[in-house]
């Protein structure tokens, strides 16, 4: 579930709403698909979500940059994007 969420992210910028605030939101892939790396900044505010998604051949992994993993998962579970 949480790679689909992140393949909903275009690849580039986009723009999201996550808890009523609106984030700025990177999202690069790597190594053909495998590979994912999300930032997301709030806009006009000081909150970041950083992240790497790794899909090995027998599991995948969620590598949060310096925050808890349950931050970035409520993230990837909860933005709307903002259209």
């Amino acid at each position: 579930m949480i790679l689909k969420r992140i393949h909903l992210l275009p690849v580039g910028y986009s723009i999201v709403k996550y808890h009523g605030k609106s984030y700025g939101v990177t999202s690069t892939d790597y190594n053909n698909g495998k590979s994912h790396k999300v930032y997301a900044e709030e806009l006009g505010g000081t909150d970041f979500i950083s992240l790497n998604y790794y899909t090995l051949k027998s599991k995948s992994i969620i590598k949060p940059c310096e925050m808890p993993e349950e931050k970035v998962v409520d993230f990837l579970m909860k933005y709307e994007m903002h259209y």
